[in-house]
């Protein structure tokens, strides 16, 4: 296990109130084990795409990214950037707002294209939400990650996460802080896309790009969880699962229709 790198990117006020505020929080209420942060890029633009366990997993894993080095930047749900206060700090560190289901969201397709361009990291979902597979293992991707390191010409670092599902389940309401749990990240080397570079970035390119990218993230972590993984990736649409929000809301109004 290497040990964290210095930042060398320049912070600004909103990062360094975000580090003061959330790094003692989440170092008094976790533990973790990281494996292979060195593989992270120590500077110029990259995708990182990582797996989606629990809404706390954003806070965890830029704790990892932040301890080797880099500044994370998502790309994060449009009403978080509405939220008093946190939605200022939110603008000022760069991330990247998405209008999920909108005409819009192709604007934050082109905001991380630019952000890579510009020597910048961004962390991709290529889940597009938490994992629907009823024992967390991910899901069929969406092409958003390839296409965005295909178009500017970046790599793209697969990463596993695991544990902060653990604090915070899928929807749950109330979090299990004690005792501490243990958060484990394993990055792994940049996915082999370079057969598909210099050529038109099609959907038949961006779906060959995607299958790789979680083929790679889901490998390591089987080797996290020590499993394996199902044969088959979840799949939402053909499983009949709503594509966002929480999935058991709508079965829970149906269940209250039913006992009426």
């Amino acid at each position: 296990m290497a040990k964290p790198r210095s930042m060398r990117e320049r912070r600004g006020w909103a990062f360094a109130t975000a580090v003061a505020i959330l790094k003692p929080t989440l170092l008094a209420t976790t533990r973790h084990e990281w494996v292979d942060g060195e593989k992270l890029p120590t500077d110029g633009g990259a995708v990182i795409a990582a797996n989606h366990v629990s809404h706390l997993d954003p806070l965890t894993f830029a704790h990892f990214v932040y301890d080797h080095g880099r500044l994370p930047r998502y790309l994060a749900k449009a009403s978080l950037f509405e939220i008093p206060v946190a939605g200022a700090i939110v603008r000022s560190t760069g991330q990247i707002p998405v209008h999920r289901m909108s005409t819009s969201a192709s604007q934050a397709f082109d905001s991380a294209v630019q952000a890579v361009q510009e020597g910048k990291i961004v962390i991709v979902y290529p889940e597009g939400t938490l994992t629907r597979d009823p024992d967390l293992w991910p899901m069929v991707g969406k092409t958003g990650a390839a296409g965005i390191a295909l178009s500017a010409g970046v790599p793209v670092v697969p990463v596993a996460q695991w544990g902060a599902q653990e604090i915070l389940y899928p929807y749950a309401k109330k979090p299990d802080l004690v005792p501490r749990k243990v958060i484990h990240i394993k990055a792994g080397d940049p996915v082999d896309l370079d057969d598909l570079r210099g050529q038109p970035v099609t959907p038949a390119i961006l779906h060959r790009a995607t299958d790789r990218i979680m083929h790679d993230i889901t490998r390591l972590l089987e080797d996290v969880r020590g499993e394996t993984a199902p044969a088959e990736r979840f799949d939402p649409k053909r499983a009949g699962v709503r594509a966002i929000g929480n999935p058991h809301e709508v079965e829970r109004k149906q269940r209250r229709r039913r006992s009426r």
